[in-house]
């Protein structure tokens, strides 16, 4: 059988009737000052045809369905169907669902594997795609609405200020938007600029790559680091009035990588009860205001520890107690206490924990737990009177206990002094802006109802909603504003110290605590969701429920 070869696309074009010659002369012309950009698109940007006309007949040569997508076409939320990483790997866009089939428009630029990869995603979802091609800068466009949006002061800069200006816009934009950090990346052929806001990263600029030189040379200069050293490096920036930003340099192959941390100077501390802590005021004297104990916070890293520390101190707070702080760095300074901060290699916690049980203290905060010196120490201070709080890094508040014990902590030590572990997480706030009330599907209520059963707990659904988070201009698109916590708190009983002395394991000392008031992680998180504080979506992104 004869094979007809396919004519180039501007030909086609021309044959149809949809641009002329002129037009092709103009596209081609461009496009040597542009090599990367196809002829499809380049005719798009000069805008010299009806542009639905124009998709509709690339994707017909292309052998494929076109769609031009804009507000109009775009008729549910993208990233509801398809994680926005997966939507930028495969320049693809969700448009419209409609009994069980969803279609899907995809970059002019995409091999049929990357559609073949999306289907069987969406085929595991029991939604049959049917997939559309349309110009690559539309689908760009649509993805940076749902990754914190390209920030146009920052794109401004980038073409026409300086290098001094366009750092000022970078770390400024970052304040504006809530960033907790700045990512600057050197990739192989751009620089990328990300902000991480409510613990999510987003790409908020790309730079050209031959200001990178320059780039680095202005933040080691506003950051006090060695120009010349190719190396890891510490620093800070103390220009702007409102911010002590912490800055650390990685050199990566394709540079140096620097990643600024915000850190918010006079930050009022929210009361433990706004930061999501479940329980009552009782229970919460109950478990933090103690002496001749230790209290420890388990969570990962940028899992808001040091918050709840700082919101537990400024609660126990009074003129009558001497509160001393040890830690790396200190973020928040609070009038009325001692804060020592640990800023060089001769100085450790252990080390400064040593000299300040000499000092009198009433309370203790230690912003982690370490080794083993550091660990013994903190539990000698709980034995003889003093009231310690610190972090360690663990998975929940049980396994707190394990934790210590490979320290070399003995259990009798464990059971002696440990009085509350408590675990805890971060999960995005629904936007209360954008925020659409619906029920809960069938799918959720199972979920919920079988994490919840599993505990003990019932629910009923009777008068419960949740929201659909479509996103909006107060939130950058996301959906979300903010974060809220979740906990579970293990109060340390004369049951639970017994079964520690006689060295039970954690699945032990769990059951018992179960029996008592103990409840995980994800049964607050869940609360959480019926408050309509977060979204199920939100929750298992963070615990992984299903």
């Amino acid at each position: 059988m004869e094979m007809r070869r396919r004519q180039p696309v501007g030909v086609e074009l021309v044959k149809r009737g949809i641009v002329t010659e002129n037009d092709i002369e103009e596209a081609l012309k461009f496009q040597r000052e542009h090599p990367n950009e196809k002829l499809a698109s380049i005719l798009y940007t000069l805008n010299v045809c009806d542009n639905e006309k124009l998709i509709e007949n690339v994707a017909d040569i292309l052998g494929k369905k076109g769609v031009l997508l804009n507000s109009n076409t775009i008729k549910i939320k993208p990233i509801d169907y398809l994680p926005l990483e997966t939507c930028k790997r495969n320049r693809c866009v969700p448009f419209e669902v409609n009994n069980g089939k969803i279609k899907v428009c995809f970059s002019d630029r995409v091999t049929n594997r990357n559609m073949d990869s999306v289907k069987l995603l969406l085929l595991n979802k029991g939604l049959i795609m049917e997939s559309y091609v349309t110009f690559d800068k539309d689908i760009e466009k649509t993805l940076n609405a749902y990754d914190g949006g390209n920030n146009t002061n920052i794109e401004q800069t980038t073409s026409t200020g300086t290098i001094i200006e366009l750092v000022d816009s970078i770390i400024k934009t970052g304040m504006d938007k809530r960033a907790s950090d700045i990512h600057i990346e050197p990739l192989a052929n751009e620089l990328r600029v990300r902000y991480r806001i409510d613990g999510e990263l987003f790409t908020v600029a790309k730079i050209s790559k031959e200001k990178q030189h320059q780039m680095i040379g202005r933040l080691k200069a506003i950051s006090n680091m060695h120009q010349e050293k190719q190396e890891a490096q510490d620093g800070r920036i103390l220009i702007y009035d409102d911010y002590n930003i912490r800055v650390s340099s990685q050199p990566n192959v394709y540079g140096e990588k620097f990643v600024l941390r915000l850190l918010k100077k006079n930050v009022d501390i929210k009361n433990i009860f706004e930061l999501g802590y479940p329980g009552t005021e009782e229970e919460l004297k109950r478990d933090f205001n103690k002496k001749n104990s230790i209290t420890i916070i388990a969570a990962p890293t940028g899992a808001g520890k040091t918050t709840t520390l700082y919101s537990i101190i400024d609660y126990l707070n009074s003129p009558e107690i001497n509160i001393t702080t040890i830690e790396d760095p200190v973020e928040i300074r609070i009038d009325g206490l001692n804060q020592i901060e640990i800023g060089n290699a001769k100085s450790t916690f252990s080390s400064a924990l040593r000299t300040v049980l000499r000092q009198d203290p009433d309370m203790i905060l230690l912003g982690e737990i370490r080794d083993k010196e550091t660990a013994e120490i903190a539990i000698q201070a709980g034995q003889t009177g003093h009231y310690v709080l610190s972090t360690i890094h663990t998975i929940d508040s049980i396994e707190v206990i394990n934790r210590m014990r490979k320290m070399g902590v003995s259990d009798y030590d464990i059971a002696s002094t440990l009085a509350t572990t408590v675990s805890q997480r971060l999960v995005r706030r629904i936007c209360p802006q954008c925020k659409e009330e619906r029920d809960f599907t069938k799918e959720e209520k199972e979920i919920i109802s079988k994490i919840s059963g599993k505990y003990g707990e019932k629910i009923d659904f009777t008068n419960l909603k949740t929201y659909n988070t479509p996103g909006c201009k107060y939130c950058n698109n996301i959906g979300y504003f903010g974060r809220i916590g979740i906990f579970e708190v293990l109060s340390v009983s004369d049951e639970i110290k017994e079964l520690i002395v006689k060295g039970a394991s954690t699945i032990e000392i769990r059951n018992k605590a179960l029996e008592e008031n103990y409840r995980p992680l994800v049964i607050d998180g869940i609360h959480k969701v019926l408050n309509g504080n977060t979204t199920l979506e939100e929750l298992n992104r963070q615990l992984i429920l299903y």
